[in-house]
């Protein structure tokens, strides 16, 4: 084969791999680790720490979503939003991905452990293992509360991000802990409300496939309700000051306007919508969090 040809073609193998560690979601979740290790720190974050950190979670999550899609495969064959994933089109085998997700997370591992530290090269084992297996394997296809439990592995990146500066797991990292964990059922529910149709013929128990729209609906508001006030919590406890308290009010004000909106005029549009703004609303949320920790306005 002539290195002309080769060269797409080795392109085209990687980006398939490469779509198998669900970039768009890696990138949120790489997001606040980061921003985790910034709030760590009142100054700047040790070069060692930031690189190898982020690369080593970066890696480790990459494999764990694709140990997801490999479990996964034949549900994501079913879905509109999943088909055209390598593993159902038969891009990529099934052997190829068990092999791509052991060694992109054992790189991973071995890089938090040999250049940051073993503590959060453990929780980011456990955070592996809540998700790929735990959520993946065992709550998803059991329950209709699979993206509340589930929702703890989501919720860890800051947290690794913080242990990778500290060595230790403070008060304020479980802070983030909570937004996160609080943030995942509305901005999940969102989706699966006008993905229904597809969960059901999954086979999926998510919530508005086994209680209804009216049930998931009440549901998103309550959680939304329960996120405004989780993300005040950084101000009550000074960890955060006048910046991010006045982003903080303005994007839950926005959230619950949705949130009500879907209770009580839903349509698809909307909650395709709102799903899309619950991403702004969580990146958004934690760029007005490092703005704030350097450059402090008390109040």
């Amino acid at each position: 084969m002539s290195t002309s040809l080769a060269s797409p073609a080795l392109a085209s193998r990687f980006s398939q791999f490469y779509q198998l560690t669900k970039p768009r979601v890696v990138s949120l979740i790489v997001f606040t680790a980061v921003i985790g290790m910034f709030l760590a720190t009142p100054g700047m974050v040790p070069l060692q720490a930031l690189l190898a950190g982020t690369l080593g979670i970066a890696l480790t999550a990459g494999a764990a979503a694709a140990f997801n899609c490999l479990v996964e495969q034949k549900i994501d064959a079913l879905m509109t939003r999943t088909s055209r994933r390598p593993l159902p089109l038969g891009q990529v085998t099934s052997r190829e991905t068990l092999a791509f997700a052991g060694i992109v997370g054992g790189a991973g591992l071995f890089i938090l452990y040999q250049w940051v530290n073993t503590l959060t090269m453990w929780l980011t084992l456990a955070t592996f293992v809540g998700y790929a297996v735990i959520y993946t394997v065992l709550l998803k296809p059991m329950t209709p509360q699979n993206i509340v439990i589930g929702g703890a592995s989501g919720a860890m990146p800051p947290v690794l991000g913080w242990a990778a500066v500290t060595g230790e797991i403070a008060p304020d990292a479980l802070l983030l802990f909570l937004i996160i964990f609080a943030w995942t059922p509305p901005h999940f529910w969102a989706l699966a409300l006008y993905r229904k149709h597809e969960y059901a013929r999954a086979g999926v128990p998510m919530l508005p496939v086994t209680h209804g729209d009216k049930f998931t609906r009440l549901h998103v508001l309550l959680y939304t309700v329960i996120l405004s006030a989780v993300t005040l919590m950084p101000f009550v406890t000074r960890m955060s000051g006048a910046i991010y308290l006045a982003c903080a009010l303005l994007l839950n004000a926005v959230f619950l306007w949705y949130a009500v909106r879907i209770y009580a005029a839903y349509s698809d549009r909307l909650a395709q919508r709102t799903f899309r703004y619950s991403i702004v609303y969580l990146t958004a949320l934690f760029a007005a969090l490092l703005i704030d920790h350097y450059f402090r306005i008390p109040l």
